[in-house]
C-alpha cells in the first residue's frame, strides 16, 4: 500500500478527532457553565454537584464519539442508488478492537460506580448530635413530627423547620400511595412507601426558605402536593421547638399550634366537650391520614395551605350538610379555581362516624354560617 493511499485513509480518522475534540470541549464547557441546580443547602450538596461535573466529564466525549462514528458511517457507508440488492462486503471482525471497545467502557462504569459508592456511602453515614424528625406523606401534603427526647407528646408541623448545620435523619412514610420526599436545595430524595419506613441524612448549611416538592406522581393533585423547609439559626429553632411544646406539641400549616379545643353542639345548642379534639384532627390528622390543616387555611386553626379553598371563605354561608358532603364527597361540588380529584374520596372510611361528626360540627362552628 501506497504512502499516498495510507495518508488517504488516515485523512477521515484525523477530522473525525478534530471535530470529536472541538465538539467535546463545547459540550463539556456547556455542561459546566449551565446553572442546572438550585443553591446548594446542605453539605451533602456540594459532592453530589461534583458527581455530577464528573459525569459531565466523562458522558461528553463518549456520547461525541459515538455520533461521530455513526454520521460518519452514515455518510460513507450508505446504500447508494442502484446498490439496494448488493450485500456487503464480506469482512471479518477486528477482535482486538471489539476487546478494546468492551474493556474500556468496562473500566469507565466500574470506576464511575465506584466513585459514586464512595460519595453515597460518605453522605449517609450518621452523625453525633443527629436529630430524627418524621415525614409523613398523604395526597397530598406533607407533615412533619419531632420526636421529643424522653417521650412526650410529639411537635408537629406541616412546615419543616430545621436547625442550620445541625445532622438530621428523615424518617419518610406514606398513608396512602407512594410518594416521594425532595428538597432539591438538599440534593437529596427517598420514596415515602406505605407500610415502610425509609431513610435519609442531611446536614442543612444555609439559612433561608426551600422548596419541599414530591417527585412522584401520586395522583391528581400531585403539582400541588408543596411544602417548604425553613432552616434557621440554632437559636431560633430552638426558640421555636419550645414556643410548640409550652402551646401543646401539634403544630399548625403555619408552623404554630393548634391548641385543643374541640367542642360540638346538642341538640338544645348547649356546648360540651367532646372525646374527640375536633381541631387537632383538623390540623394534623392525629395520627389518622386527615391532616385537613395541611391544604386548607382556616384562621381558627391557625392553618394557611393553599392547595385547597380557604375553608374561612368557602364555608362562609354553609351548612352542617353540605361540610359533611363536602368531607364525603369531595367532588360533588368543586370550588372556583380548583379541580376535581385533588382531595381524597375515603374519608368515610379512614374516618370514623365520630370522627366525621366532630369535623362537620367543629367546621361548622368556626366557619360556617
Amino acid at each position: 500500500m501506497s504512502e499516498e493511499t495510507r495518508r488517504h485513509e488516515r485523512t477521515p480518522v484525523i477530522w473525525m478527532v478534530i471535530h470529536g475534540l472541538i465538539a467535546s470541549a463545547a459540550g463539556i464547557f456547556s455542561g459546566l457553565v449551565i446553572d442546572w441546580f438550585p443553591a446548594q443547602a446542605s453539605t451533602q450538596a456540594e459532592p453530589i454537584d461534583h458527581l455530577w461535573d464528573v459525569m459531565i466529564w466523562v458522558s461528553v466525549p463518549i456520547f461525541v464519539t459515538v455520533m461521530i462514528i455513526v454520521i460518519f458511517s452514515m455518510v460513507n457507508f450508505r446504500v447508494r442508488p442502484g446498490e439496494e440488492q448488493l450485500d456487503g462486503p464480506p469482512i471479518h471482525g477486528n477482535t482486538r478492537l471489539e476487546v478494546v471497545w468492551t474493556a474500556i467502557p468496562a473500566i469507565i462504569l466500574v470506576a464511575l460506580c465506584t466513585y459514586a459508592y464512595v460519595v453515597l456511602t460518605d453522605i449517609e453515614e450518621a452523625q453525633a448530635n443527629e436529630m430524627r424528625i418524621d415525614v409523613v406523606g398523604q395526597q397530598f401534603a406533607w407533615t412533619y413530627a419531632y420526636p421529643q427526647a424522653g417521650g412526650g407528646k410529639p411537635v408537629k408541623s406541616n412546615i419543616l423547620y430545621l436547625p442550620k448545620d445541625r445532622p438530621v435523619r428523615f424518617n419518610v412514610k406514606a398513608l396512602d400511595v407512594i410518594h416521594d420526599f425532595w428538597v432539591p436545595a438538599f440534593r437529596m430524595k427517598i420514596d415515602a412507601v406505605p407500610g415502610i419506613t425509609t431513610r435519609y441524612r442531611v446536614t442543612p448549611n444555609r439559612l433561608g426558605t426551600f422548596p419541599v416538592v414530591c417527585a412522584e406522581l401520586c395522583g391528581l393533585g400531585h403539582a400541588v402536593m408543596r411544602s417548604t423547609a425553613q432552616v434557621l439559626t440554632p437559636a431560633d429553632f430552638d426558640a421555636w421547638v419550645a414556643k410548640q411544646k409550652a402551646a401543646g406539641g401539634g403544630a399548625a400549616a403555619g408552623g404554630t399550634t393548634a391548641p385543643a379545643g374541640g367542642a360540638e353542639a346538642d341538640t338544645t345548642g348547649e356546648k360540651k366537650a367532646t372525646a374527640i379534639d375536633a381541631k387537632q384532627l383538623f390540623t394534623d390528622g392525629n395520627g389518622t391520614a386527615t391532616a385537613c390543616g395541611a391544604c386548607h387555611t382556616l384562621a381558627d386553626a391557625a392553618t394557611s395551605a393553599a392547595t385547597g379553598p380557604d375553608l374561612d371563605k368557602t364555608l362562609a354561608d354553609s351548612d352542617a350538610a353540605f361540610i359533611k358532603e363536602a368531607i364525603l364527597k369531595p367532588d360533588a361540588k368543586i370550588s372556583e379555581g380548583f379541580q376535581g380529584g385533588i382531595m381524597p374520596k375515603n374519608y368515610g372510611d379512614t374516618l370514623s362516624d365520630e370522627e366525621v361528626d366532630a369535623l362537620v360540627m367543629y367546621l361548622d362552628k368556626v366557619a360556617g354560617k
